[in-house]
């Protein structure tokens, strides 16, 4: 039996599970501690200078002293290129919640969608395209959605002029009373048409009555936040004063931008800053969306994760003692990940157990995976193994540069670099004293 347990093969399991041990340990550790985002930052960016460092020093540098560049940028290059995709497809899934990072990312992609997409249909808006498209991205943050029934009347002529409306979709007439007191119809608005435009110019009451001829969904922007931003931007403000002098005179689409264009450099123009979450919107996405599909798509990104270092781990030990420098940077990267994912799943309402056993189930799973590793690639001739050991490095790049990294930096700012730098050391150190 003995002997069994301590054939290479079975050995590369156990130092595999070793290395997913700090997934469970980390996942209690972060229920319990409820570390601040910012410790879990700073373990974060240790385990990933650590992990670089073992890369380095125990994968890559080998493979390219033995078999040159080639087998192993390849390897690198594919390997960077699946967990790309196989991270994006997973994500769509609801793997985004298994990190901070990843949860942040998602937001923003979707948040810079619908700013896309609002832009598409203010750039159909006259009195929109005369202003600057560079300054719209300061806009649409206070643009709202409202919903009406049929028959609810939007606004009545003679009402305070407070908004401009978009029509998202839906059915709108627009009519106005004459001495008599007769009600005549203007005209019928339909999807992406727009009411309401002179609440952004001039402080006079509606003209004209608005009714719905159906349920109807509308973007609507408040006068009240349009005039505190153009307070704020002289450059917008002067637009709107030029705007308001021409159409008095009688101007309607003078000096307008085509509208394609227009759309084109205020897309261009949205910043980071535009798209960034707030902790209200993410903890509304965790509990809006953190379900079973959403806690198996994490399970499932955590697997992901833990692939290309269990296989690498394996293949390491063929002909040679393992790594510590690599087991400790795998054991030092896994353990604040787990943190941050275990704390995410326990605000989402899952059980210490389901967690414990979810994540204890990824370490049984990457001892198997380091097992096969080692009996896969025992007999596969040298230069492939480098392109093997590529693979696994530049999937294990990618997942620091793409998810570790960036969650780190967010929560940790300047204590990140020179984590990193000791984390990068201490894989050094082992190696110096192996």
């Amino acid at each position: 039996m003995l002997e069994f347990l301590t054939r290479p093969y079975m050995m590369a399991f156990w130092f595999g599970a070793f290395t997913a041990v700090s997934l469970p340990l980390g996942s209690m550790l972060g229920i319990w501690l409820k570390p601040s985002a910012r410790i879990v930052a700073a373990l974060m960016a240790f385990g990933a200078g650590n992990l670089l460092s073992a890369l380095t020093l125990e994968l890559i540098e080998p493979a390219f002293v033995h078999q040159g560049f080639w087998p192993i940028s390849i390897g690198c290059v594919l390997g960077g290129l699946v967990f790309v995709g196989l991270n994006a497809a997973l994500e769509n899934s609801g793997g985004y919640l298994r990190k901070a990072s990843t949860l942040v990312a998602h937001i923003k992609k979707h948040k810079r969608e619908k700013m896309q997409a609002l832009l598409s249909k203010l750039s159909q808006v006259d009195i929109l395209r005369a202003l600057p498209p560079e300054d719209m991205h300061h806009i649409v943050p206070s643009i709202v959605e409202r919903f009406f029934k049929t028959g609810d009347i939007v606004f009545r002529q003679g009402d305070p002029a407070t908004s401009l409306y978009i029509i998202e979709n839906g059915r709108v007439r627009v009519q106005t009373a004459d001495t008599g007191g007769d009600q005549k119809t203007i005209s019928e608005l339909e999807d992406g048409q727009t009411f309401g435009e002179m609440a952004l110019l001039w402080n006079e009451p509606r003209s004209a009555t608005v009714e719905c001829l159906e349920d109807t969904m509308v973007w609507e922007i408040h006068a009240q936040d349009f005039s505190a931003l153009t307070a704020s931007l002289p450059r917008l403000r002067d637009a709107v004063t030029k705007l308001a002098g021409e159409r008095r005179a009688g101007n309607q689409a003078m000096g307008l931008m085509d509208a394609q264009e227009w759309k084109s450099i205020a897309i261009k123009n949205i910043h980071e800053e535009d798209v960034r979450p707030s902790a209200a919107e993410m903890s509304e996405v965790m509990h809006k969306e953190g379900g079973g599909n959403a806690a198996l798509s994490m399970w499932l990104g955590i697997f992901l994760d833990g692939i290309p270092e269990s296989l690498v781990i394996g293949a390491s030990m063929i002909g040679k003692a393992v790594s510590p420098a690599l087991i400790g940077g795998l054991f030092f990267a896994n353990l604040p990940e787990a943190m941050s994912s275990g704390a995410m799943m326990k605000k989402q309402g899952h059980s210490t157990g389901k967690i414990f056993w979810m994540w204890m189930s990824l370490c049984i799973l990457t001892g198997i995976g380091a097992l096969i590793g080692n009996v896969t690639f025992h007999a596969v001739p040298h230069h492939l193994h480098a392109v093997v050991e590529g693979l696994a490095a530049g999937a294990m790049l990618a997942m620091i540069a793409q998810t570790m990294l960036p969650e780190a930096y967010e929560h940790g700012g300047w204590l990140v670099g020179i984590l990193t730098v000791f984390g990068f050391l201490s894989a050094l150190m082992f190696r110096a004293m192996a």
